[in-house]
């Protein structure tokens, strides 16, 4: 999408008014409950395997197909704030997740504390920072822009800096499982990139019904990653404590980083707008990015190594709700504070 078409903006359905959460979330919930009660065994798992690796193909091929090359290059202009995001998603959270080496054993096991680390690895998200820097009155625009560079970046950073972290912990990386990636995420990019000139069209037309291929991709990644966690026993190792102070750990890098975002924006000399879309850009992972690398870099292990994202994405979703409310309240120059018109945002 543009730097200069942040009109055209996918706004997800509105959620009934008595849900405290998200359906999706509330889907990925029960993906893992059905994964528990009737995990995929035997040559079912193999189906099931089988059918996850081509829906992740399927989803990355139209994150292509909807990026066009000439607008994102365009996007490059404002290059300062997307160098800032990047730095954020790639640098400054991979080195907190290296410090959480400190957790372990007292507060983390170490299997937790690889999903850990690896969550601070995947790119940001997308569709959730375009809608919160909307709600907040930020500069859309480049929320759009810096979603698409993180996740284009972390098709090739996210491994990369897994097989230099994680070493052993991801599932014994190799050049094999970079190659995995490479041929089931970076590919179907970029064939969707090359083909987006005759399936661009369509896919716009049908954005709502493609909407649910997205989403339904990354449960059949859940439930075949969970299954096999069943299957293999590693759900034994976790504890109700130790899932308590997993949450604590995650509560603690999400405010710091809001906080790093937005103050370390301040003193680099951005603007209102550019800080709203740098701390909502700047301080998210992306669940649909981060599992499909999770099944090939943790194989058996996925199901632990998943947990801490999927923790992490439903905090941060609840906590930047709030965040930009709360901006939207606040006085641009010459205006009176506003009071914000209820957005739904997944």
């Amino acid at each position: 999408m543009s730097c200069r078409t942040s009109r055209r903006i996918r706004r997800t359905p509105k959620p009934p008014s008595w849900l405290p959460v998200d359906p999706y979330i509330l889907a990925l919930i029960g993906t893992v409950v059905l994964a528990a009660l009737l995990p995929a065994s035997g040559a079912g798992a193999d189906v099931a395997g089988g059918a996850s690796t081509g829906a992740v193909a399927l989803l990355f091929f139209l994150y292509g197909a909807r990026l066009s090359t000439t607008e994102a290059l365009d996007g490059l202009k404002h290059w300062r704030l997307h160098v800032t995001v990047l730095a954020c998603t790639f640098v400054v959270f991979p080195l907190l997740g290296l410090a959480s080496h400190g957790l372990v054993p007292y507060v983390l096991t170490p299997q937790l504390q690889d999903g850990f680390l690896f969550l601070c690895l995947v790119p940001s998200t997308i569709q959730s920072s375009i809608a919160f820097t909307s709600i907040a009155r930020g500069n859309v625009p480049a929320a759009i822009c810096a979603g698409s560079f993180s996740s284009l970046a972390g098709i090739l950073l996210t491994p990369l800096l897994a097989a230099l972290l994680l070493g052993g912990g991801a599932g014994g990386f190799s050049a094999d499982s970079l190659m995995k990636i490479v041929l089931q995420l970076l590919v179907p990019f970029l064939a969707g990139q090359l083909l987006r000139r005759w399936v661009g069209g369509f896919i716009a037309r049908h954005r709502e019904a493609l909407g649910y291929a997205d989403r339904g991709s990354i449960l059949l990644v859940v439930y075949t990653a969970f299954s096999e966690g069943m299957v293999t026993g590693v759900w034994h190792q976790v504890t109700p404590l130790r899932l308590g102070a997993l949450v604590a750990a995650e509560a603690a890098l999400l405010a710091l980083m809001l906080a790093l975002s937005w103050y370390g924006a301040k003193r680099l000399g951005f603007g209102r707008g550019d800080r709203i879309a740098i701390q909502f850009a700047g301080s998210k992972k992306s669940l649909a990015a981060g599992l499909p690398m999770a099944s090939v870099l943790f194989g058996a292990h996925a199901s632990l190594a998943v947990l801490p994202l999927m923790l992490f994405h439903q905090m941060q979703l609840m906590v930047c709700a709030v965040i930009a409310k709360r901006r939207s309240r606040d006085p641009l120059p010459g205006q009176e504070p506003v009071s914000p018109a209820p957005v739904a945002v997944g």
